[in-house]
């Protein structure tokens, strides 16, 4: 059986202003662990800002989306503008703060955001042709803001010390997406769309159980391709 092609965007490097890089490794290590050839990806842009991951306070520094995702994907990286649809069978985007500040401006704007260029092409792409995708963590908002009434979770919708981040369920609920609440473990898939979604770090969980979830989110979405 021909490998399952799978491609990732990345959107920098660390949780605050890039790519959560416990996610990112672990969608590669359920990939790789499933025999996926895999192509990373990340638009060629700037960051919104660049955050000192120490101190959680912004610097002046500035850094490109593309070269700092390399990072994670040890050189091995192409600008999203590259990716072709045909080559490949589906699409994974791990969540942190980067999905929110360089992919999106959902940080900003919230429900009012928009989305890159080159990740809402290749978003509407795959969407377009029945090719699975899937989101965690944060990562869902980009569905919600381009696939109406679609299905999806980013964990529970009632804040509590587990779930700091519920109130984003609300928001998805007001662009008109049906949100399901999952465990951390746990995926949603929206069959219609070929959505999973796994909520990841939007749940205060130990690492091992966000590893876990995703790769529930991968295996089902090499399901679907």
């Amino acid at each position: 059986m021909a490998k399952k092609r799978v491609a990732v965007i990345l959107s920098g490097c660390g949780v605050y202003d890039g790519s959560e890089v416990h996610e990112s490794s672990a969608v590669m290590v359920h990939l790789s662990r499933a025999g996926a050839e895999v192509q990373l990806y990340a638009p060629n842009v700037n960051q919104m800002h660049v955050v000192d991951h120490k101190t959680g306070q912004p610097t002046e520094e500035v850094r490109n989306v593309l070269v700092e995702s390399s990072r994670i994907a040890r050189g091995n990286i192409k600008d999203l503008t590259e990716l072709i649809i045909n080559d490949t069978d589906a699409l994974i985007i791990p969540g942190g703060f980067g999905v929110a500040k360089n992919l999106s401006s959902w940080a900003v704007e919230g429900k009012n955001c928009t989305v890159e260029a080159s990740v809402e092409s290749a978003i509407k792409k795959f969407h377009a042709t029945k090719k699975p995708i899937g989101l965690c963590c944060i990562s869902p908002v980009l569905a919600a803001k381009l696939i109406p009434g679609c299905e999806l979770t980013v964990g529970y919708d009632t804040e509590c010390e587990k779930w700091p981040y519920a109130k984003t369920a609300h928001t998805l609920k007001e662009l008109g997406c049906e949100h399901v609440n999952k465990h951390v473990n746990e995926v949603h898939i929206d069959k219609r769309n070929k959505l999973v979604t796994t909520s990841a770090f939007m749940c205060n969980a130990p690492i091992h159980e966000v590893f876990d979830g995703i790769g529930e989110m991968v295996k089902e979405v090499l399901k679907l391709a």
